[in-house]
Parts: C-alpha cells; structure tokens; sequence
C-alpha cells in the first residue's frame, strides 16, 4: 500500500466537501479517499494519466473523476475551505515549462538570393 499525501485530519476536513458521499443525490462514489489521492499522484508527478499506479484504480475512471470535479468547482471549494493551503504549488508557471526542439516547427525555407521566385520566372517567361 503505497504512502498516502493526505493525513486522516486532512481527509477529514476534506471528505464532506467531495459529491458522491452516502446522502448526495445521484450515484455514491466508490472511494474517493483514492480517488484524490490518486488525482494528487498524478498532480505531484506531472505523470501522463495512463502511468497512474494501478492502486488507485483504473486510470480513465479517475481521470474522469478528476474532470468533474473541477467543472463543479470541487476543487475551489476544498482551497477555500483549508484556507492556508499552499495553492502555489498547484499552479504552473509557464517560466518554468520547456519546450522541446521539435515542437518549434519544421525549419524555415529560405530564397536564395541568386534565384528567383518561382511566380516571378513564371512571370518573366510569359513575355
């Protein structure tokens, strides 16, 4: 069993904040305790979602958890509610992402001075 980030008290504040408990309406969530901790995983890690540990369930169903919640503003709600939480390290800051050298496109071509583009020979050709 893999170590948790959230402690007992932790989850304990947390719990009542997350849908799917037994009372919500709708369909109660399986285990959301690994549910998080599983989107926290992903989250500290910066892993692809398919590299999710398979402790924490099937990585799709996760994922799609994950998706929710933050449409339904769950996630606000659990920051506003610890209050000192360090929402600075779930932030990123595009100083620190590095592009690869691949991703800058293809490699510009450039006319060559002794040549002439090929409307203005096509053009010249005409005369």
């Amino acid at each position: 069993m893999p170590r948790f980030c959230l402690s007992d008290a932790q989850w304990a504040a947390v719990a009542p904040l997350l849908p799917g408990k037994p009372g919500d309406p709708g369909r109660t969530g399986a285990d959301n305790r690994l549910a998080l901790e599983g989107i926290l995983w992903i989250m500290r890690t910066g892993a692809p979602w398919r590299d999710l540990p398979p402790f924490f369930g099937k990585w799709n169903s996760v994922y799609q958890r994950f998706k929710r919640w933050s449409v339904a503003g769950v996630f606000e709600r659990i920051f506003a509610a610890i209050g000192d939480a360090d929402t600075q390290s779930v932030q990123i800051d595009g100083s620190y992402i590095k592009v690869h050298q691949h991703a800058s496109g293809p490699k510009k071509v450039r006319a060559r001075p002794d040549k002439r583009p090929a409307a203005a020979a096509a053009g010249a050709r005409r005369s």
